[in-house]
């Protein structure tokens, strides 16, 4: 579970940073896509995150 905090937190932390860069530069679309790469690639470490501990575990079903 402190895995899956930290991941969270530094998706919004990275978020946040990006978010303000492209107000300095005017330029929100290519933000947005860094956003969103990033909340995609969060989400994904979070899952593979998941598995790994359901698989330490022996859980039967490792998909989260």
């Amino acid at each position: 579970m402190n895995l899956l905090k930290k991941f969270t937190l530094l998706a919004m932390v990275v978020s946040s940073l990006t978010l303000v860069t492209a107000c300095n530069d005017n330029n929100a679309e290519n933000a947005g896509e860094k956003v969103d790469e990033m909340a995609t690639d969060a989400g994904n470490a979070i899952e593979d995150a998941c598995e790994d501990v359901k698989e330490g575990a022996g859980a039967k079903d490792s998909d989260c």
